[in-house]
């Protein structure tokens, strides 16, 4: 478990980046609404750390969090949101595509999909761009609680499939039940 998890910086471009020292750096993407910062929130076991909202589309912008002075974490805006106008849209979009390129402190993208739902469109677009780059990736299932266990495995092998991932780069998690929070954890250093 983490013992200090402070917000740093809301950024939305490079000179803003709070991380000059060289401390590894962990991004969340996903679709807005897919509970990334009700992930974070969970990842962290902080009630209040990450912002959350009942409308989607409320991170603008890339918020980071030092935990425990060893790491950064990085919420970035969702995607796909339709009620953003397209001015905004094109602009998270740019300043996550700075961030994420050429980053030498980025370890691992993880990319967070509804396992209801399973990955959109925008999903595989962005899994493919991420893998354009080069990073490492990780699949994030959210909300697997929402499904029965009778169709959880289904959705698993859907999701490997469409986004062309292997098994150990798919972790299923609720943050209602606490599931596959550790996994997580172990893989932030």
């Amino acid at each position: 478990m983490f013992n200090i998890c402070e917000y740093i910086i809301s950024a939305v471009g490079k000179e803003q980046y709070p991380n000059q020292t060289g401390l590894n750096e962990y991004v969340f993407l996903g679709r807005s609404n897919v509970g990334k910062s009700s992930f974070i929130n969970a990842l962290t076991n902080q009630k209040k750390l990450a912002y959350t909202s009942s409308k989607p589309g409320k991170t603008r912008f890339l918020n980071f969090y030092l935990i425990d002075h060893r790491f950064f974490i990085v919420d970035a805006p969702g995607y796909g949101y339709a009620a953003q106008s397209h001015e905004t849209r094109e602009s998270f979009k740019n300043y996550v595509k700075e961030y994420l390129f050429n980053n030498q402190n980025l370890q691992v993208a993880f990319l967070l999909v509804d396992t209801k739902v399973g990955p959109t469109e925008d999903d595989v677009l962005m899994c493919e761009f991420l893998r354009s780059l080069h990073l490492k990736i990780v699949v994030i299932a959210t909300k697997s609680d929402k499904v029965g266990n009778n169709l959880l495995f289904a959705r698993q092998k859907a999701i490997k499939e469409k986004l062309n991932i292997g098994e150990n780069d798919l972790i299923m998690t609720s943050s209602v039940k606490k599931i596959g929070f550790e996994k997580v954890r172990e893989m932030l250093k």
